[in-house]
């Protein structure tokens, strides 16, 4: 439900998707939840972590990004870019959805939240 609502969020703001559930082969690899293509001059390729949390507490669904999910992300988006041609420019954003999702949840759309070395 939740990715649901950030790939809704997203293509409002004019982003195109690509892919959703993107997953490498094998135990121990990494997913993307949306992959998506800005519509910014260069095409950017987005790969997007949602999160969400019923509460704030704990700092909410964005700080439950860490390094180890960080890492996992990364690892699929370099998987998902070898099978092209020519690399695109890329970023990694978290959409966050704080609150009931039976109700109006807080969404938050973190552009550039996490760096990739040497990518």
């Amino acid at each position: 439900m939740a990715e649901n609502l950030a790939l809704a969020h997203l293509q409002a703001k004019g982003l195109v998707l690509v892919a959703r559930n993107y997953k490498t082969p094998g135990r121990g690899g990494g997913e993307v939840d949306l992959i998506m293509q800005a519509n910014d001059a260069e095409r950017t390729l987005v790969f997007v972590e949602v999160r969400q949390r019923a509460s704030a507490g704990h700092g909410g669904a964005a700080a439950s990004v860490g390094s180890v999910k960080q890492r996992r992300v990364i690892f699929a988006a370099r998987y998902y870019l070898l099978r092209l041609t020519k690399t695109p420019p890329c970023r990694f954003d978290v959409v966050s959805v704080d609150g009931d999702l039976s109700q109006k949840p807080h969404i938050d759309w973190l552009c550039g939240a996490f760096d990739a070395p040497s990518f």
